[in-house]
């Protein structure tokens, strides 16, 4: 019986031992399990990272293999939580461990929460928590992390499957405190997915994924397929609306900038290998920038960089073949402002970090590897605007471009390949400019075709005052041509072809209300100009209707002197004066230029001088003619043909030759004009001379020979029927009889003819050819005055006598007989009346009472039959001069009247002198001896 029960406990003990065992693995599953875990993650993550722990609670399904953790929050030693979640839930597959793979069938993550700080070392705190938990292991870290990596090279990843892994809201803080200011961002929600990821090769393919993040409304899109074995992922990432503010914090350090608006989406498909070589490929990638505004520096009202959109497209990157491609970049309304201040700092540089000693010197190293090749297809701005301000004048220059529209076309790492461009745009003042053509970076080359149309001059104003005390009141600027540019070789060289015109202009003084220099267009047509060897050539130059008003104001300086700022002395010598052609002495070669013609169209000239009183004013109009050959290199022979009107009647011409400019070549120009009425310079005569003029007309020929700065002239003036008028109180007005001094020099038709001869040097600041011509003239009018009969000259030269002659004449003593030759004088003399009927002969008859007084008595003792031997007569003039032979009282003063009424009936009767030019005054006694014993009597002049 006992043998035949024993078989029968086998499979009922078997029962036991399988229920006992079930029951203790449910129990350890369910029970025990939770709360070891319970009790052990909270104690290791306070062992490992010092962490304050806590579980809502643990769930274990031994059966299902299936593992649900909820409520884990943990704080580090500041009491703040830094990591935490609602719920983790873990399906572990059971029958793909009996052929050694760890089957996740679903690991699920609710509501996580980590919270990552960078730390001011740039550490993070997980890995400061987990070294402040260990100190003394610290020290043996290397040494294990080598053994570990060893054990890592000698083993194999072990065989792990996760059929479906998700995190769901997750939340991820984190916080930056290795910058001045600490800031924090708030990722949530946080969302991943990943199907079907094995750490081994599977025939199937990769696993897909999907990363969906939030910063606020910024959002980062992730998804794709991922192989870790082979290691391998390709997806699509874009990171969209990533604001400024999140941009800034970040690139801070390496942006001296400040970003205040903006932005940023990019996105890009990848595909990404590893193994060796390591292959990373992107492709259809596209940044998208809107709204952006950057400031140079935060206290800045106004940004210096703004754009409402830019695109980038066509992104592509491949690090294998080492090539990065671009497709179009565009920009639309684009705003850039720079400013200049006043220590001539740009701003956009001024604010860029200084460069090290070591940074940009030398060539880089030659590593064998091969550089990258880069392309861009194009790029596009559309609508922009660029203003540039300039503090460095002292009226802050201000320059706007606006509607300005670029377009480049393919560009890539073959420098060498011409890259076409256009360009436009329109100027705030007013105006356009405009270029295409096509340019090759390296060497630089450019060809261009240029334009520009109405551009208005004044905004260069400021810079015009840097040299030129001037404003520009108004004036465009047109342009149209061909520029090339080559630097292939140094230095480099360039042309430009084609016709400018400036039209409109009106320079003045800044305080001035009236137009000083202008014209309605100035026209060059056609223009060469070559940058190296520098020459300019022009065909014609065109002016037409220019203007220019001289003034003199109360103070004696020209507005066109006040043109000029003043130069500090440098000491050395003029350029003119350093240089005697197209070579310099330093063998570079000068600049050349060349003017065909220059042709000239109803120019006006006006001149006032405030000076005066009353104030004078001129006006020279119908300015016509041309001008060819201008140049400056010898030998030139240019020519002069201009005409003209002075004071709307009298007619002026210019003609002469023109040698080259700045050498010692000659030039000379004739100036002829007449029929200009002499009261339009009254005030002139009046401050000069004293008089104002009624009436008279003035005919000028000049000639003027200039080589190199010194001029030789001559100035024939003549005057014809010159009359003054009133006196005009002056103060410069000359001392001497004027009207004297005009009659003297006026011939019988009326007509006062002069050459005035000029020297000097035009370099000399001190010559001034106008005044100096004013001074011989006036000058040539005191020396009339004081020295009448030197101006009567000719005539005595004619009849062979010296002009101090013609002042005086000579009589027999004692007699009214004229001595030898003498009648021959008055003749002249009487001819020189006749030619100027203004003026006046004031006759003095005289006796010499030594001379005639012995002449008489020696006649009376003829008379008389007395004995005259030499004793007698010795005898005689001893008694005379005792008084005790005395004459006639009346003998003398009847000889002297007798002699001025002779004299002026020879010359009233004999040579028809007009009697109103003769005056006959008040006899002398005291007529003095000549060296032949003849008694002289003078002449004396006077004017009507």
């Amino acid at each position: 019986m006992a043998r035949s029960h024993s078989p029968s406990r086998l499979p009922r003990n078997l029962a036991i031992v399988a229920v006992v065992l079930f029951g203790l693995y449910a129990l350890a599953g369910f029970l025990a399990l939770p709360w070891w875990l319970e009790k052990t993650l909270p104690e290791q993550l306070n062992q490992q990272m010092g962490w304050q722990a806590e579980l809502s609670e643990v769930q274990v399904n031994p059966f299902t293999l299936t593992l649900d953790i909820t409520g884990l929050s943990a704080d580090d030693r500041a009491g703040e939580k830094v990591v935490g979640f609602d719920r983790l839930f873990v399906n572990l597959g059971f029958f793909p461990l009996f052929r050694g793979i760890v089957h996740f069938q679903d690991i699920r993550l609710q509501e996580p929460h980590i919270r990552l700080d960078l730390l001011d070392d740039y550490s993070i705190n997980f890995a400061r928590d987990w070294q402040a938990s260990r100190p003394d292991e610290l020290a043996q870290e290397p040494v294990a992390a080598a053994e570990a990596e060893a054990g890592d090279e000698a083993g194999a990843i072990p065989k792990l499957y996760f059929q479906h892994l998700a995190i769901d809201g997750g939340e991820l803080l984190f916080r930056d405190f290795s910058q001045a200011e600490p800031a924090e961002f708030r990722i949530t929600p946080l969302d991943l997915s990943i199907n079907e990821l094995a750490t081994w090769p599977r025939e199937t393919g990769g696993s897909q994924y999907s990363v969906i993040a939030a910063l606020g409304d910024q959002t980062i899109e992730w998804d794709g397929e991922l192989s870790i074995a082979p290691l391998y992922s390709e997806g699509r990432l874009k990171v969209a609306d990533l604001r400024h503010d999140t941009l800034a914090h970040f690139l801070s350090p390496f942006l001296p900038w400040q970003l205040r608006d903006g932005t940023v989406t990019i996105e890009s498909y990848y595909q990404l290998a590893g193994g060796e070589p390591f292959e990373l490929i992107t492709s259809r990638g596209k940044l998208t920038v809107q709204n952006l505004a950057l400031a140079l520096d935060a206290g800045d009202e106004e940004p210096g960089l703004t754009t409402s959109d830019i695109q980038v497209d066509g992104i592509g990157f491949d690090l294998t073949a080492r090539e990065v491609r671009v497709g179009m970049i565009t920009l639309d309304q684009p705003f850039v402002a720079a400013v200049r201040n006043n220590e001539g700092q740009i701003d956009w540089l001024a604010t860029m970090p200084e460069a090290t000693a070591d940074e940009g010197q030398g060539e880089p190293p030659d590593t064998g590897v091969p550089a990258f090749r880069w392309s861009v297809q194009g790029f596009e701005l559309a609508d922009g605007r660029v203003r540039w301000r300039d503090q460095v004048p002292q009226q802050a220059a201000e320059l706007e471009l606006v509607d300005l529209d670029i377009t480049l076309g393919g560009l890539s790492d073959r420098l060498d390949e011409p890259v076409s461009y256009r360009l436009s745009s329109a100027l705030a003042s007013g105006g356009r400019v405009a270029a295409n053509g096509q340019l090759t970076p390296a060497p630089f080359t450019l060809e261009a075709a240029v334009s520009g149309s109405d551009l208005v001059l004044a905004v260069i104003e400021p810079y015009l005052q840097q040299a030129a005390n001037l404003a520009l009141a108004s004036g465009e600027l047109s342009f149209d041509g061909n520029l090339d540019l080559d630097s292939q070789d140094d230095p480099m060289t360039g042309t430009f072809s084609g016709t400018g015109e400036v039209a409109n202009l009106d320079l003045r003084l800044p305080d001035g209300e009236a137009s000083m220099l202008g014209w309605r267009t100035l026209r060059l047509a056609p223009i060469e100009f070559n940058v190296y060897p520098p020459r300019l050539e022009i065909g014609t130059v065109t002016l037409a209707r220019p203007s220019l008003n001289v003034v003199r104001s109360l103070d004696g300086v020209h507005n066109l002197a006040r043109i000029v700022r003043g130069q500090p002395d440098t000491g050395s010598e003029p350029a003119s004066a350093q240089s005697t052609g197209p070579e310099a002495s330093s063998g570079e070669p000068e600049f050349v230029f060349r003017i065909n013609q220059l042709v000239v169209e109803d120019g006006a000239v006006g001149y006032s001088d405030r000076t005066l009183e009353p104030p004078f004013s001129t006006n020279f109009d119908n300015l016509t003619g041309a001008v060819s050959g201008i140049s400056n290199v010898p030998p030139q022979q240019g020519r002069v043909n201009l005409k003209g009107r002075l004071a709307g009647v009298a007619p002026v011409t210019f003609e002469g030759t023109l040698g080259a400019l700045g050498t010692e070549d000659t030039s000379d120009i004739r100036l002829a004009m007449e029929d200009l009425a002499l009261p339009v310079l009254s005030p002139y005569f009046g401050r000069y001379l004293g008089y104002a003029v009624d009436s008279g007309k003035l005919k000028m020929n000049l000639d003027y020979e200039f080589t190199g700065t010194r001029l030789k002239a001559s100035n024939r003036v003549v005057l014809d029927r010159m009359e003054l008028g009133q006196a005009v109180p002056s103060d410069e007005a000359i001392s001497a009889p004027v009207k004297l001094g005009l009659a003297l020099l006026t011939d019988r038709r009326g007509v006062i003819e002069v050459d005035l001869p000029v020297q000097g040097d035009i370099a000399d600041p001190e010559f001034r050819v106008g005044q100096i011509v004013m001074r011989a003239f006036v000058n040539l009018l005191v020396k009339a005055a004081a020295s009448p009969f030197s101006m009567l000259g000719s005539l005595a030269d004619l009849a062979g006598f010296s002009s101090e002659d013609l002042g005086e004449v000579s009589f027999v003593p004692g007699s009214v007989e004229l001595a030898e030759g003498e009648a021959a004088k008055l003749s002249a003399l009487a001819q020189a009346l006749r030619e100027r009927p203004e003026l006046v002969l004031n006759v003095r008859g005289g006796v010499n009472p030594e001379a005639d007084a012995l002449a008489l008595l020696r006649a009376r003792m003829e008379a008389r039959g007395e004995e005259l031997t030499d004793e007698a007569w010795a005898q005689a003039q001893q008694a005379w001069r005792e008084g005790e032979r005395p004459l006639p009282p009346e003998a003398l003063g009847q000889l002297a009247t007798n002699r001025g009424l002779a004299v002026r009936r020879l010359l009233q009767e004999t040579h028809e002198v007009d009697p109103a030019q003769l005056f006959t005054l008040e006899p002398s006694r005291q007529a003095i001896t000549d060296e032949q014993g003849l008694v002289t009597v003078q002449f004396t002049l006077d004017v009507r």
